[in-house]
């Protein structure tokens, strides 16, 4: 694992996307000062004023913020506001465990990609019905907050984009590796990887995937919750999510109107 903040290869573009990044040069930019801290910030908004401080390079750029939600809208909005970028969501739902509502082994996200953790699901003496009705639920679940979230507008065009992505945490990385799938599926030019704390072990699976991780609290141990790094937590309702995006969505919609009318 490379911690740091260098600056790799710029390469974007159809052909950059197809294949992900050289495994040997696995680039995560983490804030030593927040090193095994825990709590690390008062609350989502605040981890996401401290994720835009370290992605200052992207203000004002092509990029593009895609925040997962539910956790990661809050992150992301601050981000947004900050680095003057745009920002969409796009729901990945975890596949969770028959008897839990929080461990999962895989996930679908907002396209249809489905990553499952076979090993995992061996492990766990899951039945290929049992997976089979997992997926399902999951899938489910994406188009529904789809429904919701995105109101009827289509996804972006990620091709050649600038995308970073945001959650409020990793744990497992199960939900991240599918979205940068998804990504990879979609063409997009640079997949960046954005979240406030993770356990290193995810964090170097994610990085040997996506082109750069930015982590502010990087920790490890037998025992990780994303939680832990929050003075302030809880579950963040789809009616905050609707209610944060609304209006970035209104601001689209009259930026669109008035190129229109300017190009007539």
């Amino acid at each position: 694992m490379i911690y740091g903040r260098g600056s790799p290869a710029q390469g974007t573009g159809p052909s950059a996307a197809a294949h992900p990044p050289d495994m040997k040069k696995r680039i995560i930019h983490e804030l030593a000062a927040l090193h095994e801290r825990a709590p690390a910030f008062r609350d989502r908004a605040a981890a996401g004023r401290a994720l835009a401080g370290m992605l200052e390079r992207f203000r004002g750029s092509a990029a593009l913020i895609l925040a997962i939600p539910a956790g990661g809208v809050p992150v992301a909005a601050e981000m947004a506001a900050r680095l003057g970028l745009p920002l969409e969501a796009a729901p990945v739902s975890k596949v969770l465990l028959p008897w839990t509502t929080e461990a999962g082994y895989g996930a679908v996200a907002f396209d249809g990609t489905v990553w499952i953790d076979e090993r995992a699901a061996r492990h766990h003496g899951l039945s290929d019905e049992e997976v089979a009705r997992g997926v399902a639920e999951a899938r489910a679940k994406v188009e529904r907050r789809l429904a919701r979230l995105r109101a009827g507008r289509p996804l972006p065009d990620f091709t050649a984009l600038t995308v970073i992505v945001v959650d409020d945490g990793i744990a497992a990385g199960s939900t991240l590796r599918t979205a940068i799938a998804a990504l990879r599926q979609q063409r997009a030019g640079r997949i960046i990887v954005a979240v406030p704390t993770g356990h290193e072990r995810a964090l170097v699976a994610i990085a040997g995937l996506a082109d750069e991780v930015y982590c502010a609290n990087v920790r490890g141990g037998l025992s990780f919750a994303v939680a832990d790094a929050y003075e302030q937590w809880r579950d963040v309702s789809e009616e905050e999510v609707v209610a944060i995006l609304r209006p970035m969505a209104a601001a689209r919609n009259t930026q669109r109107l008035s190129s229109r009318d300017t190009a007539d």
